[in-house]
């Protein structure tokens, strides 16, 4: 009879590590959630029977309303990638980006850390703003060190 020795392998991830960063725009009535990896941007959904509307709250609207809005966004990305989601690049209305400490704290209460806030009109021309916000969260996502 042999027997089997299951070991974790050498630098096994570490739970305290920035997870994936997203892109996230909240632009419209509906928002929309992406991810980017290899400068590729592909927009995420809900799995069948999982299906959330995930509603842009006004700009009047106060901070645990964006906090749903942001913690339904972070619960989709996890779905869909199997991974943790800690960032986020942002693109909002005019309005709501004037009262970005608003948003950013929200964000934080759902668990993510904004990158940064974009406005539409700052994406280039004929871009899709959520894939666009995505590409940049790539870019702007913490690296994990190698080897630990």
């Amino acid at each position: 009879m042999k027997l089997f020795q299951i070991e974790e392998p050498e630098g096994a991830a570490d739970p305290n590590a920035a997870g994936a960063a997203i892109g996230i725009d909240a632009s419209g009535r509906l928002a929309e959630v992406a991810f980017s990896v290899g400068g590729n941007g592909l927009v995420l959904s809900d799995r069948e029977g999982f299906e959330q509307v995930l509603s842009v709250p006004g700009a009047a609207a106060i901070g645990p309303e964006w906090q749903e809005l942001f913690g339904n966004a972070k619960v989709r990305a996890e779905r869909a990638l199997a991974r943790p989601v800690t960032h986020a690049v942002v693109v909002v209305a005019p309005e709501s980006a004037k009262d970005m400490d608003r948003l950013r704290d929200a964000a934080r209460e759902a668990g993510l850390e904004v990158l940064r806030f974009l406005a539409a009109s700052e994406l280039p021309p004929g871009s899709v703003p959520v894939l666009a916000a995505a590409l940049i969260a790539e870019d702007l996502a913490p690296r994990q060190e190698p080897g630990g």
